[in-house]
């Protein structure tokens, strides 16, 4: 996580803290934590986050990517600048070139970090940072993947596979204390 301005990331004790107040104040059944943990640190943290508040992990989604495919895929994403269409240079032109196809605009922007040299250095974060704690939750039985290269839609479909047959195996278990 970044501080807005400065980008520079936020520490472990902010981001926990938030965290924690977070499922305090939530009246969900269950979280989605997109990107965190991303260290051992913070996988130590959230268990302890979790343990507290008699909450449980359930799974860890590994989304399978081809890096250079992922590469030219953020590389290419450009929006426009009045709506915020998405368009990206190999895969979704405007359908006339310099307009937007939703509002006419003619102005489009690219993040500044959708940059090949920044795409490269998170992959390297990953592979340093994150890949590491995969085999602690592996162990637990907790990792899903899912191929990350399918389409948005069928990258959302798998998850929420996942996500569904979690939610009938919960209300199953909660079913039968209910009856015992």
């Amino acid at each position: 996580m970044r501080y807005r301005k400065g980008r520079r990331l936020v520490n472990d004790a902010i981001v926990s803290a938030l965290i924690g107040e977070q499922l305090d104040h939530s009246d969900a059944q269950g979280a989605i934590f997109d990107g965190f943990p991303r260290t051992g640190h913070q996988a130590e943290a959230l268990e302890i986050l979790l343990a507290d508040r008699g909450r449980t992990l359930d799974h860890v989604i590994e989304l399978e990517v081809d890096e250079e495919v992922l590469v030219d895929r953020i590389t290419g994403r450009f929006t426009c600048s009045k709506c915020s269409a998405s368009y990206h240079d190999h895969f979704k032109l405007p359908q006339v070139e310099g307009i937007c196809d939703v509002c006419g605009g003619t102005e489009f922007t690219r993040r500044p970090d959708d940059n090949e040299q920044t795409v490269r250095t998170r992959m390297a974060e990953y592979r340093a940072k994150t890949a590491p704690i995969l085999p602690y939750y592996r162990e637990r039985g907790l990792v899903r993947q899912v191929d990350g290269m399918a389409s948005v839609e069928d990258v959302a479909r798998q998850i929420d596979t996942l996500l569904d047959a979690s939610s009938e195996r919960l209300g199953a278990i909660q079913g039968q204390k209910a009856e015992g």
